[in-house]
């Protein structure tokens, strides 16, 4: 609308000399036939309007008054009037009209082409100048209603800042004692974490150890044919496996990674912590275990569940500073819905004699870093690690306490209907010469693991051969067909699931074990599931068992 110019000039061709005298100059120019027609496109939009001075009593003067009258402020419309010379003066109508035009530029004919489109130029700039003034009010008006906003908002808010800034100085020092509790726990938890690596380091490499004298134990107790010498290998065996479980509870205790839940019997394993629970509490505490009579078998993380027994071991211990009684039992119940879905359930209650817990601090028991104990005697995590376990595990956790009565933790964990596998047979015999001999092959960087596994194996009757990292045992690989992968986890480079995972890029679904001591089973778990995985220590039946399932059977000879 900033280049369009209305024309309205009835008589002879000036309506079409004046448009091709504005289109030279690259303006729209629009021919209104009517004086209607042109008060009407008016209303449509225009930078100026040029009327012939016979047109201009044709003009219907109240709508066009109207018009003009309506302008907006910045608003000026401009007019050209192309008058006819006359000697006599123009008419009072004219002269009327003229004047409720306002903004009228006459121009008497003739009239040069140059004089015309430098005229029709001006007004066109002129009318450009008002829209710019448009647009700066328009800015002017936005700014002036944001000003407004943004005062009215300031104002608000300097209320509100004024009434929170009222109650300030009762919270600042609650605000302080919190944050300084706060960074005590922190450290805590920082050094505990720091306490955690390190035991988990160490017993990474103590269980390679063991593993290599228990798998060695067991290669002399095959070959040996003295009863003292298979007394002394049992023996230390025995010993082996009190260094296994002291290590496996080292790296729970140590390590942040996704559990390994697996068919355990409750009973058995408490029953086997009797010592342990025995020592961490000391001499001035009595433990009593009552199992239940019924086979108690769950699906869960062994390993977590000792350490959130020995958890609340610890925190009975804790309550009751002069002695006392801690109860360890087990119970077959059933679920009636609620938080716990219909079915049945194992049930592990540890129980104490100790001070109780205060009615007030009974819903915040399982909330991370919160403990009662002095900063430095606990992280706050013991708890909230039991509840974590117990929901993971598809169940749940209960805490029950009066002060001066006791406390009492319950655990619930689905049961499961399965029995204990039945354990394989200690002398397996190698594979019949009738069926292919099958080949193995043991990815493993601890050369004296790697060894015992070779051996092993070997005596089983297998094929093996060897690597002592993932690039070299993936050439193997792919250098000869193997019917087996025995690797383990925690090696430099590629870990076992990434070897894994290569593995059966190259050559397709190949039977897989994994031998681990310390593992991230969510990746394990991604790659190959958790039934074809061997935790260390184990013995040569273990292994004979799992590569035996693991195995396709062999075929027969042709």
């Amino acid at each position: 609308m900033e280049r369009r110019v209305l024309i309205h000039a009835p008589r002879g061709r000036d309506a079409a000399v004046v448009q091709r005298v504005l289109q030279e100059i690259n303006l729209v120019a629009v021919i209104c036939d009517s004086a209607e027609a042109m008060v009407a496109d008016l209303d449509v939009g225009a930078a100026a309007a040029i009327l012939t001075e016979e047109s201009l009593v044709q003009l219907p003067e109240a709508p066009l008054r109207a018009w003009l009258m309506g302008q907006p402020s910045w608003s000026d419309f401009p007019f050209i009037v192309l008058a006819s010379r006359d000697a006599g003066g123009r008419s009072r109508q004219a002269l009327a009209l003229l004047q409720t035009l306002g903004n009228a530029f006459v121009l008497e004919r003739p009239v040069h082409t140059e004089t015309l489109a430098r005229a029709a130029d001006a007004a066109v700039r002129a009318r450009r100048r008002q829209y710019a003034t448009r647009l700066h009010l328009r800015q002017l008006e936005d700014t002036r209603a944001e000003v407004e906003r943004l005062n009215a908002e300031l104002e608000a808010r300097i209320a509100a800042r004024t009434r929170e800034l009222a109650g300030a100085n009762d919270r600042l020092m609650a605000e302080i004692a919190e944050r300084e509790r706060a960074q005590a726990a922190l450290i805590q938890v920082q050094k505990m974490e720091a306490i955690g690596r390190l035991t988990g380091g160490i017993a990474h490499d103590f269980n390679n150890l063991l593993h290599v004298v228990n798998m060695n134990l067991d290669l002399v107790a095959r070959v040996a044919k003295d009863e003292k010498v298979l007394g002394i290998a049992a023996r230390a065996k025995g010993a082996v496996g009190r260094g296994a479980k002291l290590t496996g509870q080292l790296l729970s205790f140590a390590r942040n990674q996704s559990l390994l839940p697996r068919l355990t019997d409750v009973n058995a394993l408490l029953e086997g912590m009797r010592e342990l629970v025995v020592v961490s509490v000391g001499p001035a505490i009595q433990v009593e275990m009552a199992v239940c009579e019924q086979p108690a078998w769950a699906m869960l993380d062994a390993n977590q569940l000792e350490m959130a027994v020995l958890n609340l071991a610890v925190n009975a211990r804790d309550a009751m500073p002069a002695g006392g009684t801690l109860s360890i039992s087990t119970q077959l119940a059933e679920g009636t819905g609620g938080e716990l879905p219909a079915g049945s359930y194992v049930t592990v209650a540890v129980r104490d004699t100790g001070v109780g817990i205060a009615p007030q601090l009974l819903t915040k028991v399982f909330d991370p870093f919160f403990t009662t104990k002095p900063v430095g005697s606990g992280t706050g995590l013991g708890l909230s690690q039991v509840y974590g376990f117990a929901r993971q595990s598809g169940g749940q956790a209960v805490l029950r306490s009066e002060e001066g009565q006791g406390t009492v933790v319950e655990m619930s964990f689905p049961a499961s209907r399965e029995g204990a596998e039945s354990p394989v047979a200690d002398k397996l015999l190698p594979q019949q010469s009738a069926t292919r001999r099958q080949k193995v092959l043991v990815v493993e960087d601890d050369a004296e693991v790697r060894r015992v596994l070779v051996e092993s194996l070997s005596m089983l009757g297998y094929v093996v051969s060897e690597a002592a990292e993932g690039g070299s045992g993936l050439a193997a690989l792919a250098s000869a067909p193997h019917d087996l992968l025995v690797v383990d986890y925690a090696m430099p480079g590629l870990n076992g699931a990434e070897v894994i995972a290569k593995a059966r890029e190259m050559v397709g679904d190949i039977p897989v074990i994994l031998v681990t001591g310390y593992a991230d089973m969510a990746q394990v778990g991604r790659v190959l599931g958790t039934q074809s995985v061997l935790i260390k220590p184990f013995d040569i039946a273990t292994l004979a068992s799992a590569v035996s399932k693991a195995l396709p059977v062999a075929a027969p000879l042709s």
